[in-house]
């Protein structure tokens, strides 16, 4: 995907960049090419996937929820910024929080955000079921992509989220993930309220976007540690 053809993609989802955040988002490329030879982050480093998989995959978020609000926006498991860092690039309103357990990414996140002097982002080295405990009923939008289960996401992020907030979390593929997740939404009082189906421009990949709705506060049990979770999820 060249910049050209992510541009007009773009404006079929409604996201018109300026010339500072198409400059930015060339930066944050660079610096991703930088470190990748330091510390693995991406094995996707040819300039047209960036594009495509990283930097448009990022932004179809915009298919389930309108991030031209102000909203607070917590990426768990962001990785190297996706979609974390491409959301603030793009649209500057939300307040964003960054999720690692790997510190060494917070460290590559953290030098992002101060090449591109980018405000009301905040880059955490901790664990998703950690940070989950302390910091509950907080943000507007919880989002992951490509990070495990639907099931085990379920209880790592759902506490995270407001009342009447939603968890989207981003994958290629969901196979029988939403069959299987049904007991943990109801002990999470939440509820699909849509999937969204797609693909990816050019290459024709499938991408799903799973928009859950948290009806009610999260039981304080939960989430429960990391190893409780992924050897009996809910």
């Amino acid at each position: 995907m060249n910049k050209q053809i992510f541009i007009d993609e773009l404006k079929k989802l409604n996201i018109y960049l300026d010339d500072l955040q198409l400059n930015n988002l060339e930066k944050y490329y660079e610096l991703l090419i930088e470190w990748n030879n330091k510390i693995n982050l991406t094995r996707i480093t040819e300039k047209e996937e960036v594009y495509l998989k990283h930097f448009y995959d990022s932004l179809t978020l915009m298919k389930a929820i309108n991030l031209k609000e102000d909203i607070f926006v917590c990426d768990i498991g962001t990785g190297a910024g996706f979609p974390g860092i491409v959301l603030k690039i793009c649209f500057p309103n939300l307040n964003i929080t960054l999720i690692d357990a790997l510190e060494k990414r917070i460290k590559f996140l953290n030098a992002v955000i101060k090449e591109l002097d980018l405000k009301n982002i905040t880059a955490i080295h901790i664990r998703a079921e950690e940070y989950a405990k302390e910091t509950r009923e907080k943000f507007d939008i919880v989002v992951s992509r490509a990070v495990a289960k639907l099931n085990i996401l379920n209880e790592l992020c759902l506490p995270l989220v407001k009342k009447g907030g939603y968890f989207i979390t981003m994958k290629a593929n969901i196979d029988d993930e939403i069959e299987k997740s049904t007991n943990s939404l109801l002990k999470l009082n939440s509820h699909i309220e849509d999937v969204i189906n797609f693909k990816l421009p050019i290459e024709n990949s499938n991408r799903n976007l799973i928009k859950i709705k948290k009806d009610d506060e999260t039981n304080k049990k939960y989430p429960r540690n990391f190893g409780k979770i992924s050897k009996n999820p809910l």
